[in-house]
């Protein structure tokens, strides 16, 4: 990864999250415009949430910002501090980057989904047709369902600590979606073809595993949200199970042209509503 240079006429990004120790989208990021000869840098803001309204005001004053990803928590809790954001963050109900305008307006939108499906493509596996256990239904997890469903999936259910916001979730994508069978039940991996973890469950040492790894079969495939640690628990469980798995950073990649275009540093800006 090259050292980029940073001077006054740098477009700065940030990640806004809490903790910020588990963040590697920022370096991931500055990489990928070094390599497109795009002059950007991106670098990870902790940001707590009863500080997240007060941040956005100052980062709308700074005229050098060209955006910002938002990650764990504040995915849902940035919506309605924001001027504008897109159908489709709506529909999830989350962001997760946003674009400053020049005028210091701050437009939305959700590209998590367009990039784990991105992701799965990438490393050759095609959603469509499959039967889906999704764990977890929080700002990632609403993103993700859509664009499964989106991509065709058959079959999916979702599992959460919460079964009434499981259940609100399944009915809100198979309303949009009625070609796919969605539902609210357990996180039992029996039967399916592909595993999907979008809880934060694996970031922590110590974190228990989101679901029984013990019903995993070869034939399962089991992708990850989670980049830090590159190798989780639930991935090295299904690996030693045969499984084949996709890890949390295919997510990110799948998602970095799509947040250029956001920021507006090319393309011009996606997300406008």
């Amino acid at each position: 990864m090259r050292t980029a240079t940073v001077t006054g006429q740098t477009r700065i990004l940030f990640i806004l999250a809490d903790p910020v120790e588990h963040v590697r989208g920022s370096a991931l990021l500055t990489d990928f415009f070094q390599r497109q000869g795009v002059d950007a840098v991106v670098a990870p803001l902790h940001v707590r949430p009863p500080e997240l309204e007060t941040v956005l005001q100052g980062l709308r004053r700074l005229h050098n910002v060209a955006g910002f990803g938002v990650t764990i928590p504040h995915k849902i809790a940035v919506v309605p501090l924001l001027d504008a954001v897109t159908e489709r963050a709506r529909a999830v109900g989350a962001v997760n980057f946003v674009g400053r305008g020049a005028d210091g307006r701050l437009h939305g939108d959700n590209i998590d989904g367009i990039g784990f499906i991105a992701g799965l493509r990438q490393g050759g596996v095609d959603p469509a047709g499959l039967s889906v256990l999704q764990v977890g239904a929080g700002g990632a997890g609403r993103a993700i369902a859509f664009a499964l469903a989106a991509a065709g999936v058959r079959h999916l259910r979702i599992a959460n600590r919460s079964v009434e916001k499981a259940a609100e979730l399944a009915a809100a994508v198979q309303a949009a979606y009625p070609a796919c069978t969605c539902e609210a039940g357990p996180a039992n991996p029996a039967g399916f073809g592909l595993v999907v973890n979008t809880t934060s469950l694996g970031m922590q040492p110590g974190d228990a595993l989101p679901l029984p790894t013990e019903a995993l079969t070869p034939d399962c495939i089991v992708a990850e949200v989670i980049m830090t640690p590159s190798v989780t628990p639930l991935m090295a469980a299904a690996q030693a199970r045969g499984c084949r798995v996709i890890a949390g950073r295919a997510m990110l990649e799948g998602q970095m042209d799509a947040a250029a275009r956001i920021a507006g540093l090319w393309g011009g800006a996606e997300a406008q509503p």
